[in-house]
C-alpha cells in the first residue's frame, strides 16, 4: 500500500471514530448474555446476606473495642 492510502484510511477512521465506537458498542451489547430472573434473585440475596454479616461483624467489633478501651482507660 502506498503512504497516500494509509493516510486516507487513518483520516477516515479518525473522522468517523464516534460513529464507529457506538456501532461497536451496539454490537457488543447484543452479545451480552443477561442472567435469568432466578440467577439475579440469588445474587441479590447473597449480596444482602454478606452485607448484613459484615455489618454485624464490624459493629460487634466496634462495640467490643469501645468498651474495652473505656475499661482500660477508665473513661466510664
Amino acid at each position: 500500500m502506498s503512504v497516500k492510502n494509509n493516510a486516507k484510511t487513518e483520516k477516515t477512521i479518525k473522522g468517523n471514530g464516534l460513529f464507529v465506537f457506538f456501532t461497536e458498542v451496539k454490537s457488543e451489547v447484543k452479545r451480552i448474555i443477561w442472567p435469568s430472573k432466578d440467577e439475579t434473585k440469588k445474587a441479590f440475596i447473597a449480596v444482602i446476606v454478606f452485607t448484613l454479616m459484615y455489618t454485624i461483624l464490624v459493629g460487634g467489633l466496634d462495640f467490643i473495642f469501645e468498651n474495652l478501651f473505656k475499661i482500660i482507660l477508665k473513661l466510664k
